[in-house]
């Protein structure tokens, strides 16, 4: 049991005296970035997957 004090007591020292957290501009920052490039990479995998359903559409029109 002392094992799991001694763990769960040098996680809280690193989590409160180490570890540097992000500033709340730093944060919603960083939120911008990734929403954006999600977005972007969305918009590019949505114009792959209607490319090549246009390309399959022309091909099976040629096998029927």
């Amino acid at each position: 049991m002392s094992k799991i004090v001694e763990i769960w007591k040098e996680t809280t020292d690193e989590l409160v005296n180490k570890v540097t957290w992000p500033t709340w501009a730093e944060l919603r920052s960083s939120t911008v970035i990734v929403l954006v490039a999600s977005l972007i990479f969305a918009l590019v995998i949505l114009l792959i997957d209607k490319v090549f359903g246009g390309v399959m559409d022309v091909l099976y029109s040629f096998l029927k």
